[in-house]
């Protein structure tokens, strides 16, 4: 198992953020773990071309269910394609809290992706007052149900947990409720695929240089989904070096 460090660019950059990628590579070009970011799809196609014959991939960050059609403002899995991604994030709590995205939606999303052959990180993730109320693996285990399709494979999906509550906030987990929830993704996966062991489990939520060593360190965390220290060439560069050792 590979493990992979991804970047989600979010709502953020523009052309001249293409400088960041070129200084990721120059300082990275043979990184012994994956690397991928997902920038807004405006810039999929250049970032693309920037990283051509490279390590780096590039992904969307959301995709429509169905292959074309009148959706006016949505990309399907297939444009993604052509632009250049190998890989499309769904599912992200952001999407899921501003689109009222459910799992069947996300599902949909996924299945398409798959028949593109995009490589699909699917994200899953409690609230605050999920985890408060104590219903952190409850919520994350219905997700991940209703999320995954059953074509899923090691190969082909990538899972994120990202507890809403940390992303962006500054606020991390600790190292204990991380491997709480990894530890259960992984029983839950084996119970519903063969290949389960060799999926790849990443951890969304505030993942910087200073804390992602330890992170790292922590059973079942098979790399980081990355926001805003993904922005960075220096930042998302020391999050790579940390995954590699």
């Amino acid at each position: 198992m590979k493990k992979l460090a991804a970047g989600n660019w979010k709502m953020n950059g523009s052309a001249a953020a293409l400088s960041q990628v070129q200084a990721l590579l120059a300082a990275h070009p043979a990184p012994s773990c994956e690397m991928l970011l997902c920038p807004p799809a405006t810039l999929i196609a250049q970032m693309s071309a920037a990283a051509r014959g490279s390590a780096l991939k590039i992904g969307g960050q959301d995709c429509h269910a169905k292959p074309s059609g009148a959706h006016t403002g949505d990309l399907s899995a297939s444009l993604l394609k052509d632009a250049g991604a190998s890989h499309v994030i769904l599912g992200h709590s952001e999407r899921r809290a501003d689109h009222l995205e459910t799992d069947a939606l996300v599902r949909a999303k996924a299945e398409a992706a798959l028949a593109t052959g995009l490589i699909t990180i699917i994200c899953v993730g409690e609230t605050e007052a999920q985890r408060d109320a104590g219903q952190t693996l409850n919520i994350i285990g219905a997700q991940l149900t209703a999320s995954l399709p059953d074509t899923a494979t090691a190969a082909t999906v990538v899972i994120a947990y990202e507890p809403v509550w940390a992303i962006g906030t500054g606020r991390t987990p600790t190292l204990g409720q991380i491997a709480e929830v990894h530890a259960f993704l992984r029983a839950r996966l084996t119970e519903r695929f063969p290949d389960a062991a060799q999926m790849r489990l990443l951890y969304g939520g505030s993942v910087k240089p200073s804390n992602a060593a330890e992170i790292f360190a922590v059973p079942h965390v098979d790399g980081a989904l990355v926001g805003g220290a993904s922005l960075l060439a220096a930042d998302f560069g020391a999050i790579v070096t940390a995954l590699g050792v």
